[in-house]
């Protein structure tokens, strides 16, 4: 099932179930208005909502009309919780070896994660707009799950039932507060302003065999400008969704909605490229001495999709422009 969110001068919008092929919608007013409710309702109103679903696929939904991602705000325009991992270690592992830095406790055994903002998610063709571009403007492409209620102490393998749609992230950074954010160790704030979402969440079954163990075996297509960038794929995550949860959740209730990131997708083979501008740095770091790529500037756009085996496209793209938040 595939499940958007249209922009309708509210803060939440309006839920609406979506085609699998991404061409065609219908309201899902008649059973609930918005994705909050949906997924703190999950187990009462997902039958129906898979029932409406499959009269869409099947052509037999009343008052159908075409989706169009454009209107599409974030598939749940503001989150109650955001957490993001940092689980591909890959990624890590290139950061310290090109900028020296100390390897962190426990990388390979416990999850790094921050909890970031969540109360303003963009929409998958919004602007993004930023104070300056000296910040380091960089895209971080994603994956994501969002969950239902979670218990406290929820351990890995209780955790799988509880990941009930999968999203695809545009965790959007800015790299000059990175380090000064570090040294502080009291966790990111202005090194990460509003993360972008594709125009779909799905639920894991829409993926078939590509999502298992927990994680999305799909790769992640990345354009800068119009220009591949990179094509990691989800299934080297080291610590796989149910492990992230199990960490979020170690001290605390998780309530429905909250949505958890896998950190930038990144891949051992080089060969494939990166889902952020600061991998590839680091990889000219390594290689060169010195980083030969700059960041994004105000015009730049970014387009980020995932394929489906047959390669149509799962999430939809995020495809944005970066502007100037001045007035």
């Amino acid at each position: 099932m595939k499940l958007g969110t249209l922009k309708n001068g509210t803060r939440d919008g309006q839920l609406v179930v979506v085609s699998r092929d991404l061409l065609r919608a219908v309201h899902a007013r008649s059973i609930v208005s918005t994705m909050q409710d949906a997924i703190e309702n999950w187990a009462e109103v997902e039958p129906s909502l898979r029932a409406l679903y499959d009269a869409l696929n099947a052509g037999t939904a009343h008052d159908a009309f075409d989706f169009d991602p454009t209107a599409a705000a974030a598939p749940l325009p503001r989150a109650y919780q955001w957490c993001d991992g940092s689980a591909f270690l890959n990624h890590g592992r290139l950061m310290e070896k090109a900028f020296g830095i100390a390897p962190v406790p426990d990388f390979e055994t416990v999850p790094l994660m921050y909890q970031g903002a969540s109360d303003d998610f963009l929409g998958p063709r919004d602007d993004v707009p930023l104070p300056s571009e000296a910040h380091g403007i960089d895209f971080e492409g994603e994956f994501a799950i969002m969950v239902d209620d979670v218990p406290m102490g929820c351990t890995a393998e209780q955790a799988a039932g509880h990941i009930k749609l999968l999203l695809q992230v545009n965790d959007v950074s800015l790299r000059a507060f990175t380090p000064v954010e570090m040294k502080k160790g009291f966790g990111f704030l202005h090194a990460k302003p509003s993360s972008s979402f594709a125009p779909v969440a799905v639920t894991p079954d829409e993926l078939g065999s590509a999502w298992k163990e927990g994680r999305v075996h799909l790769s992640l297509h990345v354009r800068w400008n119009g220009k591949g960038f990179g094509h990691p794929n989800g299934r080297e995550m080291n610590f796989n969704f149910h492990q992230l949860i199990a960490h979020a959740a170690a001290t605390r209730r998780l309530r429905a909605g909250t949505v958890i990131g896998s950190g930038t997708v990144s891949n051992a083979d080089s060969s494939v490229g990166s889902a952020c501008i600061a991998e590839r740095r680091a990889l000219e770091m390594i290689a060169h001495g010195k980083p030969s790529s700059g960041f994004m500037r105000f015009g730049d756009t970014v387009r980020m999709e995932v394929l489906d085996a047959d390669g149509r496209s799962v999430f939809g793209a995020i495809d944005q422009k970066v502007v100037s938040a001045s007035p």
